[in-house]
């Protein structure tokens, strides 16, 4: 799940230069910004069916918070 997680990621900020990591911080992309967040919040919705509210999203940190929040949502 984790590789559809990160594929997904680099899909949402077309990002195909550079590999990302689960350890990644949002703010480490120049490619982050509200219309990024936005694009994946949507795409979350699709992919996993479930919705990251955006005030909760503003409060994630690294890919990783966005995946434990996702795993935990899912799981529920």
């Amino acid at each position: 799940m984790e590789a559809k997680f990160l594929e997904m990621i680099s899909d949402v900020l077309e990002i195909e230069d550079r590999t990302i990591e689960i350890t990644d911080a949002f703010r480490d992309y120049d490619e982050w910004d509200s219309l990024a967040r936005l694009s994946l919040i949507a795409e979350i919705d699709d992919v996993y069916n479930i919705v990251i509210e955006d005030e909760v999203f503003k409060n994630l940190i690294t890919l990783a918070d966005l995946y434990n929040e996702i795993n935990k949502r899912t799981q529920a």
